[in-house]
């Protein structure tokens, strides 16, 4: 069954306001035959007429009435969803997925988001929390736009990963273990430890951190939620190593961050697809390009 076409819906609409074929067709730039051919492909659709002829005057029949409100609701639709389309591939609004630790997320997106609420108002940053791999894989299949993911890693085909910052690794200690100035694996690896866990880039690199220095201490838990860590080091229940990502002033006194010896960094990047980006995603880029460091 052939469906409607909203050109012919659209030669109605403009036959009914003007009550002319005539009209219609200059205001729409088509030949008089092409204007009454649409007309009748319309009538010959419903199996009724739709338009009457008296004493020059154009008026729609009842059913061409019913026919003309639909109309003009489903062309305005199509005029929106149209010039929705044009204003997201102008850049003026969009949705732009993007998956990051909850680290990153708490302190450092808030500031790129801002940055992005004043200068670019209609895009809509979906935030999901993910880690590293979690981000590349849903690139690779389309559901992620932007990753921020720890490096090194393999970007893999299609995808490409780009420096962003580089953190300082610290030492979160609960105050009343009162610890020294710098923090040293022997130190840290002789307490009780709330880690990352295995799976990801920061615990490797800080298993790297302890295995320098010979040491392989057993965690007393393991968690991907650097907040959840946080408190639970507020609590005394544990020490942890986490990256300082833009942190200001410490504000919970039960908790005393120390540098560590030897110095430790995690390193950021952006992933995101190869080639060129739609314009609402490349906005969010340059957003977060701001806080590269």
């Amino acid at each position: 069954m052939r469906e409607i076409s909203l050109d012919r819906l659209r030669t109605l609409v403009v036959i009914a306001d003007n009550a002319s074929f005539a009209d219609a067709a200059r205001q729409l730039n088509l030949a008089p035959p092409t204007i009454s051919l649409h007309i009748a492909e319309l009538e010959a659709r419903i199996g009724a007429p739709l338009l009457t002829r008296t004493r020059g005057q154009v008026r729609p029949t009842v059913i061409g009435e019913t026919l003309l409100a639909r109309a003009r609701r489903l062309l305005a639709d199509a005029d929106q969803a149209l010039d929705e389309v044009r204003r997201q591939v102008a850049g003026l609004t969009g949705r732009v997925r993007l998956g990051a630790s909850t680290g990153a997320i708490a302190h450092l997106l808030p500031q790129a988001l801002e940055a992005l609420r004043v200068e670019h108002p209609g895009i809509d940053v979906q935030v999901q929390v993910l880690t590293s791999q979690a981000s590349l894989a849903r690139l690779r299949e389309g559901s992620l736009d932007i990753g921020l993911v720890a490096l090194p890693q393999v970007a893999g085909k299609g995808l490409k990963v780009t420096p962003w910052r580089r953190d300082p690794i610290m030492a979160y200690v609960p105050a009343d273990w009162q610890p020294p100035v710098q923090v040293t694996p022997a130190w840290l690896a002789a307490r009780a430890l709330i880690l990352n866990d295995s799976t990801t880039q920061l615990s490797q690199v800080t298993g790297q951190w302890f295995a320098a220095a010979g040491l392989y201490p057993e965690p007393r838990i393991e968690l991907n939620y650097n907040d959840a860590i946080k408190s639970l080091v507020a609590a005394g229940y544990g020490a942890t190593l986490l990256p300082q990502e833009g942190e200001g002033v410490q504000h919970d006194p039960r908790i005393l961050r120390r540098p560590l010896r030897p110095g430790l960094w995690r390193q950021l990047g952006i992933a995101c697809r190869d080639g060129e980006v739609e314009r609402a995603t490349a906005h969010v880029l340059a957003a977060l390009d701001k806080l590269r460091q």
